[in-house]
């Protein structure tokens, strides 16, 4: 069984240890230690230069499932005031929702099934960076590593996900030449014009496709004084449905962004697609699936599947070929905000669910 001391000490000291994406290393270093003290031993999978991925693999054999979770998170809002808070049941601090809790339970039921199972269960557990940013730890991991499932321990209020959304980023910008502010007119200021490029998309999401999630972020222009400046950019999130057309969805926003007359010559606009990922939905069968139904029915939990609404490293390992479920402590809403915060019994629940399931798939008759 989970030893819920154990997982509330380990989440304690993940949350108290700054790991914002491209400066996981600290984190890493104490999962290292963490592992071998626990007997566990793991592979190092160079990111890049500085940064790396942690793989828990069978001694023996391939993984036929693997826990995943990512160890960054966005950048603190307060340097001075980001760690560990509790407050009855109630854990807070940066990452406490998004992802660590996660983490910390993954880890919690790998320790308990390694010592109950012995170490060659066909189950992987691996810790990856960057997924607050450009997702390359979970890029780097379907590299090298394949396994025909996997839990993703992104906070679903443990709300089993068998289907995800897609995601589109873009990038916009309006070139031109820098003026006198005297000289300007709407058509000659590059802010004006992405602007209206930007309430065009606005209309055609809202009478076209209400479906859709946007939100437009990281508006700004080059610094001018009294000018008018020669550039202005934005970019923008997509969140789309598992089953939207992406394709169509793509088209109809170059469409969108045209001017509906002539365009002024002196002003470039450009409208970049830079990510599309796209959504999946599983069917509610298989082993894993039912595994995890039967955890849910042994915990008196109510077995209800949902769509995970985010983007997340569950899309590249879908790419890849692998089946996602999107399952953890946490929820959606309470991350990415100032006061982060999660149930710690939820947390607690969340790593016996995992260790039911990893249990029940891979060692039933020990």
């Amino acid at each position: 069984m989970i030893n819920s001391q154990r997982l509330k000490t380990l989440l304690h000291r993940l949350i108290d240890i700054y790991s914002p994406s491209g400066k996981e290393n600290d984190i890493l270093d104490y999962l290292q230690d963490y592992l071998r003290q626990n007997g566990i031993p793991f592979d190092i999978q160079p990111v890049d230069d500085t940064r790396y991925n942690m793989v828990v693999m069978p001694e023996e054999g391939d993984a036929e499932l693997a826990l995943i979770g990512h160890v960054d998170t966005i950048t603190a809002y307060d340097i001075e005031d980001y760690g560990f808070r509790e407050h009855h049941d109630t854990v807070s601090g940066l990452g406490a929702s998004d992802m660590k809790s996660g983490c910390a339970a993954m880890v919690e039921a790998f320790l308990e099934l390694r010592n109950s199972c012995g170490p060659q269960v066909p189950a992987a557990l691996c810790l990856v960076v960057g997924e607050e940013e450009n997702g390359d730890g979970a890029a780097r991991l379907i590299e090298d590593y394949h396994f025909p499932w996997a839990v993703i321990g992104e906070p679903t209020n443990l709300v089993p996900c068998l289907s995800c959304y897609g995601y589109l980023e873009t990038q916009m910008a309006s070139i031109g030449k820098r003026l006198h502010a005297s000289l300007a007119n709407n058509r000659q200021n590059t802010i004006e014009v992405l602007l209206q490029m930007m309430l065009r998309i606005s209309h055609y999401m809202r009478e076209q496709r209400p479906e859709l999630v946007y939100n437009f972020r990281d508006l700004y222009s080059s610094r001018s004084g009294l000018t008018v400046p020669d550039r202005c950019e934005a970019w923008l999130d997509i969140h789309l449905p598992p089953d939207a057309a992406i394709g169509e969805i793509v088209t109809e926003l170059e469409e969108a962004c045209l001017p509906p007359g002539p365009q002024d010559s002196a002003i470039e606009t450009h409208f970049h697609i830079e990510t599309i990922d796209a959504g999946y939905r599983l069917p509610e069968k298989g082993a894993v699936v039912e595994a995890i139904r039967d955890a849910y029915g042994k915990m008196d939990l109510a077995w209800q599947s949902g769509d995970f609404r985010s983007h997340s490293d569950a899309n590249q390992i879908w790419a890849a070929g692998i089946k996602p479920v999107v399952l953890g402590p946490g929820r959606l809403e309470n991350a990415h905000v100032h006061e982060e915060s999660v149930l710690f019994s939820q947390v607690a629940e969340a790593a016996q669910i995992y260790y039911l399931l990893l249990r029940q798939l891979f060692c039933k008759d020990s």
